[in-house]
């Protein structure tokens, strides 16, 4: 590891630029492979989406359907933001653009709290997979927290080299998982399910019901974590056209498999799939794929939820890494977070410290709470709240940055203001939709757990007093927030000083 002294010297004003910048050659497949390990396909085909048919019935694949036009929508603004704000952060960036840099380091701060805490409860969702794999094998019975721990030592070596190798282990993960849910589908569809293929599922007058806004949550909830792209920028070949490229990929390849696996899943149950659904939904696809494929399989299942939650773990584990990176970049945390390994090109110093407080956090919560399931809800739930919450934030902050600086040359009006306005209100309204139906993210009753979004709220107020004092004791500090250090500070391409003004 590299001492702080070996960095390069830093400016005048503290500030170490280039020398934070990582790199890396991941192409458009790799990085969607890396994103898409985060919505853990066999755990959503095996479990969320049973329970998405146990909400709205017989046209659950609809919700999917719904979801991915959302964000393919969010997308557009989201893409256009790569192409003209050239700088490594995505959501840090994208609102200290858009709604001014107090905003931008509060987006940050809120960011790496709620993938931290998606991280807390994958992790233990990893740990009890693992431990039941190991014991559905005919081996020992081990505690959920020994197996967790076991997974944080993997994914804290794994975090500490180049970005390649997660890749790789991200990519034969997910190209097992979708395999075997794809040799599902094949079997169920081939062999017309219990009672034949049918088009009802595809009905949109049945989709609207009681419980169509519980399903689309769950369906939108898949979706957290493809925004990432952006995050890689400064670790792909051609960012300018392998991040959009990948983010319109990784939305229609979540959507698209999810829809199919959901009416596949529909089909080998038939009229009964709501029932069944309602009753046994953690069997549902098991009992399935033994019926239509073969019981052998149930083991390998069993195997391959362990090995995707793990996937997912690192997925966000990198994520989070990547947003300590650069804040510690702009020194709204400590810059010797900035440092990136000399070697593998990595940001080793932050993905130690994230995976030191995840631990701690881990070790609290097994320590605190008797019960996993309220760490696997709580964590998930708290992480995929916060995420919705910044990507409505960022549709805005795409409008007003662009609304700001006047449409470019080639950008269509739909990009930079009709779809982000569109945007906004789809992932508000899921927003305000998941605030009050909170239970079904974490757990309890309706509103016992409100609470909790206090974390959120705590953090982004945080990362607004961190920028504005910044601002008032640190100004040319201040002028690089939101990972600006290569922009010119008199000629103010991006238009920052009119947002300040603002704010």
């Amino acid at each position: 590891m590299t001492k702080a002294s070996n960095l390069p010297p830093a400016a005048a004003d503290g500030s170490t630029g280039s020398s934070t910048r990582l790199s890396g050659n991941l192409g458009a497949t790799s990085l969607v492979l890396s994103v898409l390990a985060f919505s853990a396909p066999i755990v959503t085909v095996s479990g969320y989406i049973a329970f998405a048919i146990g909400f709205v019935g017989e046209s659950a694949p609809l919700a999917w359907v719904a979801a991915t036009i959302g964000l393919a929508i969010f997308a557009v603004g989201y893409t256009t933001m790569t192409r003209h704000i050239k700088r490594p952060g995505a959501f840090y960036a994208y609102m200290s653009v858009g709604l001014g840099k107090t905003f931008g380091v509060g987006g940050a701060y809120l960011a790496t709290v709620s993938y931290m805490m998606l991280n807390v409860g994958i992790y233990t969702f990893a740990g009890v997979m693992i431990s039941s794999s190991v014991e559905g094998l005919g081996g020992p019975s081990i505690p959920w927290w020994a197996c967790t721990a076991a997974g944080w030592v993997l994914i804290t070596v794994l975090g500490h080299f180049q970005i390649e190798l997660s890749a790789k282990f991200l990519g034969a993960v997910m190209v097992l998982e979708v395999i075997l849910v794809a040799i599902f589908n094949v079997f169920v569809l081939a062999k017309g399910g219990d009672s034949g293929l049918s088009a009802a599922p595809l009905d949109p007058t049945n989709f609207f019901n009681s419980g169509t806004g519980l399903a689309l949550l769950f369906a939108f909830g898949n979706f957290v974590g493809f925004e990432a792209t952006a995050l890689y920028r400064d670790e792909v070949r051609d960012p300018s056209r392998t991040v959009p490229r990948a983010t319109y990929l990784a939305v229609i390849l979540i959507g698209g498999f999810y829809a199919l696996s959901a009416y596949s899943l529909i089909i080998a149950y038939g009229p009964g799939a709501a029932d069944r659904a309602n009753s046994e939904p953690t069997s549902m696809f098991d009992t399935a794929l033994a019926t239509y494929v073969s019981p052998s399989l149930a083991n390998i299942t069993l195997v391959l939820v362990a090995t995707s939650a793990l996937a997912a773990v690192l997925s966000t584990h990198n994520v989070v890494a990547r947003y300590l990176q650069n804040l510690g970049a702009d020194q709204a945390l400590p810059p010797f977070l900035a440092a990136v390994h000399p070697q593998h090109k990595s940001p080793y110093r932050a993905s130690a410290v994230n995976a030191t407080i995840v631990g701690i956090l881990l070790i609290l919560a097994a320590v605190t709470i008797p019960d996993e399931n309220q760490i696997i809800g709580g964590g998930s739930g708290i992480g995929t709240a916060g995420v919705l919450t910044l990507m409505a934030l960022v549709s805005f902050a795409v409008f007003r940055y662009f609304a700001r600086t006047g449409r470019p040359a080639g950008e269509s009006l739909w990009r930079v203001a009709i779809a982000p306005l569109i945007a906004l209100v789809i992932l508000g309204t899921v927003v305000i939709f998941a605030v009050v139906r909170f239970d079904l993210l974490v757990g309890g009753e309706p509103g016992q757990n409100l609470w909790m979004l206090l974390v959120l709220v705590a953090f982004l107020a945080v990362g607004c007093v961190v920028a504005q004092y910044i601002k008032r004791n640190r100004p040319q500090v201040y002028a690089r927030l939101g990972r600006a250090e290569g922009d010119n500070p008199t000629t103010d391409p991006t238009g920052e000083a009119q947002a300040e003004q603002l704010h």
